[in-house]
């Protein structure tokens, strides 16, 4: 029969867990190992390739939209290919990143972590070698593909084998990696659009995965224990991932092309969109009570911090994106600069949000307390974004690098904070696929951030258009998006009448969204203070490690006072409600 390896966490020189919680030890002092978690060079190298591997995938996920005219022109495609070449990424990321949770689960994380650096990799060589739309449309939903998976993996990696306490500081490498990519995103790809050819963007990608498809296996050996791959495989919930899927797909399809290629209104966009909807009610329902083993277990979201992370999670994607989308288009259509000046001017982000996030994951290791960095964050985001406000086609170059720096800093410090909220909270027993419905919720947001801001740009426009004399016959064809628009803008003569009056509607529309995204970013704030404290002073729970690794965990100990959190309250069945406390584990 065939068989897979379940990866059996060990304690350095001791016991497995099993014999740990066979004779009782359930709280961290009644086990004696030593008082320090030590990771070896082999996890460092581990971490060094999955951040430098999520750096080419948050790259890759924002560098093409700048690039698209050009594809387009090249390709000589029309505008629905060249948006799907943009999009399908994206829904490709998202919808399959439980799936690759639940993968790694039954064939183990080193098999499904090469698997999607495989994809990502051909994706990317397909998208540089494509002639046409059909073979680049193909390698960027295989990108997407790959990359969701890299998401995943990397999140669940790191729970596996760093500890909660310690994860902060791990956490911060991959957030700051993961920032830092998005925000140079446009910048690279403007600059090989610009000078070379677009078809670099997707070259660009391939020397990072050779090293990562060259180090995984080297540095990632796990220990696993014989476990039967048929009978694992015979439990898996199929139809609940065909649900997932569908219903997600059936979601983020109108919601990404709503207001461009359809009307919000049209039948296009209404019906997958409330198609979608319905199915992700009905696969709750499902998951709730059909499957004996579901593929998100509905019992996480029985805690209130998980929820109210999770919901942080995905208003941070949502406003986060929409600022790296919007900015890029107000430096090109009302400041006039080009592809790669944009990109750029997104540096006051870039050179904020990836060291804030170094900075706070380490500060919250130190402190042991999360909710400080959730509790400032938040305002500083809704200070950062609101002041966007104030940039419109005179600002000097000195305004707009000072009203940047404020939403960097607070997105930086809300990239580990909400990561380890949702894992002190969560039980442990669901720990995997918890830590995936981080970048899943994340994602999610991204999509739906940038249909937010196109309703609201599109509304706004369209009306100071129709407000304008000579320019309401105009408002349908020109006010469809804002990307279109800049390349009207383009076309007008500079300082004529005519694009002095344009730029200055699209400046005050991108205010308006502004206005939107502080908004939503002051619902997070206020929801963020529903977020308990459960203590980082938590053992190592996972199901692997790295062979003979000497990396430590010591148990910390427990602390007395109620507010600690230790203890987590999740709904069983029948409803009754149990306190947890983690027994020991330890990564070897």
């Amino acid at each position: 029969m065939a068989e897979y390896a379940e990866e059996r966490p060990m304690l350095a020189d001791g016991p497995p867990m099993g014999f740990l919680k066979e004779k009782g030890y359930s709280k961290l002092q009644d086990a004696t190992v030593e008082d320090e978690f030590h990771p070896d060079w082999r996890l460092k190298c581990i971490m060094a390739t999955i951040g430098l591997l999520n750096f080419v995938v948050a790259v890759d996920a924002t560098s093409v939209s700048v690039a698209l005219p050009t594809i387009s022109t090249d390709l000589g495609g029309t505008a629905t290919e060249a948006f799907w070449a943009g999009t399908s990424f994206l829904v490709a990321s998202c919808v399959v990143q439980p799936v690759f949770s639940l993968s790694s689960d039954i064939f183990g994380r080193k098999i499904i972590l090469m698997f999607a650096v495989t994809a990502f990799t051909v994706g990317s060589i397909l998208a540089a070698i494509a002639k046409g739309w059909t073979v680049l449309l193909l390698g960027r939903s295989i990108q997407g593909v790959g990359g969701g998976g890299l998401l995943t993996l990397t999140e669940i990696l790191i729970a596996d084998l760093i500890p909660l306490r310690e994860r902060g500081k791990w956490f911060s490498i991959k957030s700051g990696s993961q920032a830092f990519g998005t925000v140079t995103g446009p910048l690279i790809g403007g600059a090989f659009t610009q000078t070379s050819s677009w078809r670099w963007i997707f070259w660009f990608n391939v020397p990072f995965t050779g090293i990562g498809l060259v180090l995984i296996p080297i540095f990632l050996k796990l220990d696993r224990a014989p476990v039967s791959i048929l009978k694992e495989l015979a439990k898996v919930d199929y139809v609940g991932s065909v649900i997932s899927v569908a219903s997600l797909t059936s979601f983020l399809i109108p919601m990404t092309w709503g207001g461009v290629m359809y009307s919000w209104t049209s039948w296009h966009t209404l019906v997958p969109l409330i198609v979608g909807l319905l199915g992700m009610v009905g696969f709750a329902v499902y998951e709730a009570y059909v499957p004996k083993k579901p593929l998100i277990p509905i019992v996480i979201f029985s805690n209130v911090t998980i929820c109210i992370s999770y919901f942080g999670t995905f208003l941070h994607g949502l406003v986060l994106w929409s600022i790296v989308y919007y900015l890029p288009l107000y430096y090109e259509g009302v400041l006039a600069y080009n592809p790669v000046i944009s990109g750029l001017a997104v540096f006051p982000e870039c050179l904020t949000i990836a060291p804030v996030a170094v900075i706070t994951g380490f500060a919250v290791s130190k402190v042991g307390d999360y909710r400080w960095a959730l509790w400032t964050g938040w305002p500083i985001v809704v200070l950062g974004v609101g002041i966007l406000y104030m940039l419109g086609p005179d600002t000097s170059v000195p305004k707009w690098i000072f009203l940047n720096i404020p939403a960097g800093i607070g997105c930086g410090m809300l990239y580990p904070s909400v990561q380890l909220a949702v894992q002190a909270s969560a039980n442990p027993d669901f720990i995997t696929m918890v830590v995936t419905m981080t970048p899943f919720f994340r994602t999610l947001g991204q999509a739906v951030g940038v249909a937010i801001g196109g309703v609201v740009f599109q509304n706004r426009i369209k009306k100071q258009f129709n407000e304008q004399p000579g320019l309401g016959a105009t408002a349908d064809k020109y006010a469809s998006d804002a990307s279109s628009l800049v390349e009207f803008i383009k076309t007008l003569p500079s300082g004529g009448t005519e694009r002095t009056t344009i730029v200055s509607l699209y400046s005050k529309s991108l205010g308006t969204v502004w206005l939107v995204m502080c908004g939503i970013a002051g619902l997070g704030m206020l929801t963020s203070f529903l977020v308990k404290k459960y203590s980082l002073d938590q053992q190592l729970e996972s199901k692997q490690g790295l062979r003979g690794s000497r990396a430590d965990l010591e148990p910390l100990r427990e602390r007395s006072d109620s507010e600690d959190g230790r203890e987590r309250d999740m709904e069983m069945d029948g409803g009754e409600v149990v306190s947890e406390l983690t027994p020991v584990m330890l990564t070897h």
